[in-house]
């Protein structure tokens, strides 16, 4: 079972000035949410790989800053970004809040791991964060992108502390790393 039964049209009607068609947009018809929002934090995942072989990369990881749905379509080189902009404003509430609330997870994860890279770490240690990053994005990613198919069957709950707990987890073991390094 999907969230909303909306069909596309319906959606696409409201949102897009004359009736225009969503197709070729990369925005779902159902949700009105686009998949190219998802690249904001692929960027930042293929750069956190990049790293421990390229360490030159840090500086690009170092740049990366959090964007919210929004921002980052209004910073976007993507050809629809203000159809993106309007059906997201324009998408049901439920599929707003489900992406924005992942979304903020990924953010503060990818944050305090910005925040942790700036420092001057051990190559081991660095492996670790990057590791242990990347293993508990990969699967946010993949349910953001289900969020946004309108494949997912149930809203998740708002999931702040374990996120902290999750990010406090992180840096105590990449401290442990390299203490015992």
């Amino acid at each position: 079972m999907m969230f909303g039964s909306r069909p596309g049209l319906a959606f696409a009607a409201r949102v897009v000035p004359d009736g225009a068609p969503l197709d070729g947009t990369n925005i779902n018809p159902v949700t009105g949410l686009a998949t190219d929002f998802l690249n904001h934090f692929n960027e930042a995942i293929m750069l956190l790989e990049m790293l421990p072989a390229m360490p030159d990369c840090k500086a690009d990881f170092l740049a990366w800053r959090p964007m919210s749905y929004v921002e980052h379509f209004a910073a976007s080189r993507f050809s629809h970004r203000d159809l993106a902009i309007a059906a997201y404003e324009a998408a049901d509430p439920i599929f707003r809040r489900s992406l924005d609330e992942i979304a903020d997870q990924m953010n503060k994860i990818l944050t305090a791991t910005r925040d942790g890279l700036a420092d001057d770490l051990a190559p081991d240690t660095i492996r670790l964060l990057v590791d242990a990053t990347t293993r508990w994005l990969r699967p946010m990613v993949a349910r953001a992108g289900t969020i946004i198919n309108g494949e997912m069957t149930h809203a998740s709950p708002r999931a702040d502390a374990a996120v902290q707990d999750s990010i406090d987890a992180l840096f105590a073991d990449a401290v442990e790393a390299a203490v015992n390094a």
